[in-house]
Order: C-alpha cells, then structure tokens, then sequence
C-alpha cells in the first residue's frame, strides 16, 4: 500500500527511465467482429495497434512514421503535456498534420509523478480514430493506492463496416437533415495483460481467474460514438479509479462509459472453479436512432476458472442507469476551487446555412483552424490575448493564468455528450438532470464548499441537463474541449481554451518539428488565424456555416406575396364573372399591373381583397 506522496515521489525517482516506441501508422485489414473483413488503421502493420505500457515517472517517446497518403496526428488522451502543449496530437490547435511520408517524435514527459492510472491513445484525425486508430495507454506508480494481484485492461468499442470516408459523407449531407448518426455495425470487447493483447475479441475473448486473487480490470470505451454499460456475472465490482484518479472503493453493480471514459474496477475472484462466467457489455442503443435488426446489442467476453467448467447462467440487469460519479472520493483530497470566471456553454444542434445539421456551442459551430492556435498564440505577442485574432469559427476563449474557471455545459440536445478537455483534469462540482426543471432533486442549486469533490478529464451531460466543472489555468497552453462523440466533434461541437498566452511565449518554445511541417504544407509559421501579424486583417480565414435565420425575410415575403397577389387575382376574376362582368385582355394585364405596383408598398391581402370585390384603385 502506498504510504505518503511524498515517498512515493522519492522511490519512482530511483526507476525513471526512458521508453521509446516507434510507430509506423500504416494500413492493413481486419475482422474483428468475425462479420466483414475491413481495411483499417493500424501500426507496423498489425491491428489492434500496440498498447502502450509504461511506468510512472518515465520519459516516453513515441517515434512515429506517417505511412498513410494523409496526414495523421497522435493524441495521448489526459495527459497534462505541462511546459509542452505542442506535443498534445490536435491538428489544427497543437500542431498540423504529419504529413504523408514525415516523422514526428512526441515526447509524453511523466518525470515529475504526477499523473498515473488508465489512460488511452489516439490519432486526433477523425477517420483514423473511427477507423481503427487507438489503444490503451496504461502508467502504473511505484505502489498502488489499492492492492490487487493481477490485472486486465478491456477495451470495448463500436464498430463499423464501412469507412469513416463513407460514412462522414452521408452523416454530413443535406439528406440528413435530422443529423442522425452512423449507427455501428457491431461492438468489439478485446482484452490485454501486461502491455500484450489477449487473443480473440468479444466470445472469442478469456480472461483467466484464479480463485481468492483479487483483479484490476481496467475499462477504457475507446469507441467513436456509443455508450456502453458493463457488468461481471457472480462477482462484485469495486470501482478505484476513474481516468486517471483514484478513488475509495465503491461497490457497482454496472457501470456507464461514455466514449473516452474509463474506470477501474477489482474484482475477487470465487474460491471454487465450478462454474465459469461472463464479462457483459451492452450498447445504449437509446443513442441510435434506428437500431437494425441485424444489429446485436449485448457481447459478452469469458471470465475462465477451468475450460472444463460450465458457464453459470447469463445475468441481466432490468435497469441500466448512468454510473454516479460524482459520488466517486477521490484518495488525494482535493477542496472544491474557488470560481473566478464563469463560462457558459450552450449546446445545440440544428440545420445551419449549408443545409446540413451541426452541432454548436452558443450557436458558433466549430472549425478547424488552418493556422494552428499554439502558433498564433506564440506569435502574436501582447496581442495573442485577443480571442478574435484565433477566428470565429475557433471559438476561442482567452484564459489568464492562475484563473479559476467554473465551467457550465447545459445540453440541450436530446442525447446525453462526453466532454474532454485536454491538459486538464476538472472537479465535478454540479450535475443537473433537468435544467428546466424546479425540482431541486433534479436541477439542485449551486454550492460551494464540497471537501473533495471527484476529478476526471471526461463527462457525460445528460440529455436536457447541465454539468458545472472546474479547473485551474495552471497550464499555458492552447487545448481544445469537445464533445468526444467523433460524428459531433466533426460537426463543431468545441471551443478552443488559449490559456495564459503571455507565460506560454516565455517558457515554451515550439519545436522545429511543429515549424518545419506547417511550413511544407504551406500553413503559416506566425500570425492570426490567416497567417498575418494582424488584430484586424483576418481575410483568408474559413467563415460559416451559421444557424439559420429563421422567420420571415425579404426574399420570402415577396414569394409569398407573388403567391397571395396571384390567387387573389384568379379570385377576383371568378368573382368579376359571377357578378356578369368581363375583362378583355387589355383589363387584366391593367389589374395585374396595378396589383403589381401596389406590391410594392406592401398591404397585399388588403389591396386584394378590394380588388376581389370590385373597390378599384383609381390612378
């Protein structure tokens, strides 16, 4: 057991080391789901890529080769990268792409023990993240908070038949104006120990029990969009940690994960080997907005005391709710931070001005910059505090360093989002299940006060519900917050967090690496977001889409005038000959013109009217 921080700090300095990888991010093929056959992403050829397992305190450095004919980026998912935001993996904020056939080296610099647990890596590029481009990064201390004799990390996703190319096309379209996502074609568990993947995914997957030891099953959702909820059949789970802290024990009998989230759980094992049981995971097919008939929503991976054992019958669960945790006690006692600056984020989607449906903060829909933020915030000198300088479409918001920021997600969407924000952890300080509502119980009132409030880097926000999290602008930098549901982040669900910009320039300086490959792609090296030493010269930059306007505008109102004015005069004329009048060619081309005219000014329904029932309008 872990006795202080402090000789826990002491002893991982004696076994810092160095861990190097290199990685080839290259295409190949695989199956996964034993269904079909898929060309994916993956590393040195091989898929799943490899995990990443490390010691606390050690330097890692990640060697990597762009194989592919597009650019790529490598995101090591919580880590703080302090001193180093440059080496976070978000194209467009932290770096520009890999391009094809260059190299990158990220150094990940855990020297100072201050982060450890169950984390996971990812490219920051959409289609390779969906296409098959993550594993687990796990960063074990010198001593546990909690004791345990073995350990398994189980990585559940979705996953989807056809390429994220294909799928971003119909997802992103005019034909989609509902924004429904792609909905997967199936769900993979596959299981590691000791850095080294088991074989076999989903039934074809074991983990190996010996009675009265007691497991760490690390959980990590590494999917692109849906929600899962885990159980272990006749075991008790115990959840330790949750991304990265950990926590008292606290008993579960199922868990939610939201994508990006993970957890910690021990399990004992029985003191028989007379029965096998399953490890379940079920997708939150509410999510979907179809769920096909082909598609199955429940897998289940082997918990093995003896092959020759039978399995003890499949346990359900009547109600799957989300995972409370905020009722999580994190072990290092944190008191809830003291807000200086509050910041409000709406979110919505609907159709924008291009016709299709996005996702928006506060009605601005997030765009990739072309220039990344890091560059202009370390180029534009005193005026790199200017949020206008990094685009509308960025969404920046400027932090001071040292800032408190109490930071409010209220979804009003009708599906619940996991938020990520890079280079922190926040404290979970309120949580909303109905912001409309006036029960208490379910939109309680803000407090301040809380002794230790829980800690992650990933939320849910509940559908029609709001969450309020904090954190320290401790950490010069540019990072990104969004939602990690890949299909919404594409459709600009994010903001930008350029925090303190002047301590930033002087203790960071961006390496050659960052510089060289913006300036082979033809991206600017210094500047605003259209590359120029501007506060107000932003020519260049990408504008739009914009929710649109709806109601009635000019060009409406004269279609549907034009509309009025022309039933009106066919009434005019059914009335005109029920009366015994009649107009000869030269009468009705005098009436439209008059109606024409009068148009003009407006009062069509009541100059029609008239005109319907014989009051002409003299010249």
């Amino acid at each position: 057991m872990r006795s202080t921080l402090s000789l826990l700090a002491l002893a991982s300095l004696s076994r810092a080391a160095i861990h190097e990888v290199w990685y080839n991010i290259t295409e190949t093929t695989a199956n996964p789901d034993g269904l079909f056959e898929r060309k994916v992403v993956g590393v040195n050829g091989t898929w799943p890529p490899p995990v990443l397992d490390v010691n606390g305190n050690d330097t890692v450095i990640v060697n990597v080769h762009n194989s592919l004919s597009e650019g790529t980026s490598i995101h090591h998912h919580g880590m703080f990268f302090n001193k180093t935001s440059y080496y976070d993996g978000a194209p467009g904020i932290t770096q520009c792409p890999i391009p094809a056939g260059s190299d990158f080296q990220y150094t990940v610099d855990l020297s100072e023990g201050l982060q450890w647990g169950t984390y996971w890596w990812h490219s920051h590029v959409g289609s390779q993240y969906v296409d098959g481009m993550r594993a687990p990064f796990v960063i074990h201390p010198e001593e546990e908070v909690h004791e345990y004799d073995d350990e398994y990390t189980i990585v559940i996703s979705d996953w989807y038949h056809d390429q994220h190319a294909t799928l971003i096309k119909e997802f992103m379209n005019i034909y989609n104006p509902t924004g429904a996502e792609p909905v997967p074609d199936s769900g993979l568990i596959y299981v590691s120990q000791n850095g080294t993947y088991l074989p076999g995914f989903n039934e074809n997957s074991t983990m190996t029990f010996v009675p009265g030891k007691t497991y760490r099953l690390r959980i990590i959702n590494a999917g692109a969009f849906a929600m899962w909820y885990v159980w272990v059949d006749g075991h008790q789970m115990r959840v330790i940690e949750a991304d990265g802290t950990d926590t008292e024990e606290y008993n579960a009998s199922s868990i939610s994960l939201g994508i990006a989230q993970r957890y910690s759980v021990l399990v004992t094992a029985r003191n028989d080997t007379s029965e096998n049981f399953y490890f379940h995971a079920n997708f939150d097919a509410d999510m979907f907005d179809t769920v096909p008939d082909t598609l199955q929503v429940n897998y289940t991976s082997n918990i093995v005391y003896d092959a020759s054992s039978p399995y003890a019958a499949a346990e359900t669960r009547d109600v799957l709710t989300d995972f409370s945790d905020q009722d999580l006690v994190p072990t290092i006692v944190e008191e809830q931070l003291v807000a200086t600056r509050e910041i409000e984020l709406g979110v919505y989607f609907d159709t924008f001005t291009d016709g299709t449906n996005r996702a928006a903060f506060n009605n601005i829909t997030f765009d990739m910059p072309t220039v990344p933020s890091i560059i202009t915030q370390m180029t534009m000198g005193n005026d790199s505090t200017l949020p206008s300088i990094y685009g509308q479409q960025t969404h920046a918001y400027v932090l001071e360093k040292g800032e408190v920021v109490d930071l409010q997600i209220i979804n009003w969407d009708s599906n619940g989002h996991p938020f990520h924000l890079h280079g922190h952890k926040y404290q979970i300080v309120r949580r909303a299940a109905d912001v409309s509502s006036n029960d208490t119980t379910l939109n309680p009132p803000h407090t301040e006060g809380a002794a230790n409030p829980m800690r992650r880097d990933t939320i849910v926000v509940p559908a029609g519900g709001a969450v309020n999290v904090r954190f320290v602008a401790d950490n010069p930098g540019a990072w990104i917050f969004h939602c990690h549901i890949e299909w919404h982040l594409e459709a600009g669900l994010a903001v930008v967090f350029i925090e303190a910009p002047t301590e930033a320039q002087e203790i960071m300086t961006l390496p050659d690496q960052v510089i060289d490959q913006c300036a082979a792609q033809g991206i600017a090296t210094s500047g605003n977001i259209a590359g120029k030493n501007s506060t107000t010269d932003l020519k260049g930059e990408a504008l739009g889409p914009y929710p649109q306007n709806n109601g009635w505008h000019a060009k409406g109102i004269g279609a549907m005038a034009g509309c009025i004015l022309t039933a009106l005069v066919g009434m005019a004329g059914v009335v005109w000959y029920a009366f015994g009048g009649q107009l000869d060619a030269e009468d009705v081309e005098d009436e439209v013109r008059r109606e024409l005219e009068a148009k003009k000014d407006g009062g069509v329904i009541k100059r029609g009217f008239k005109s319907a029932f014989g009051s002409k309008k003299t010249e």
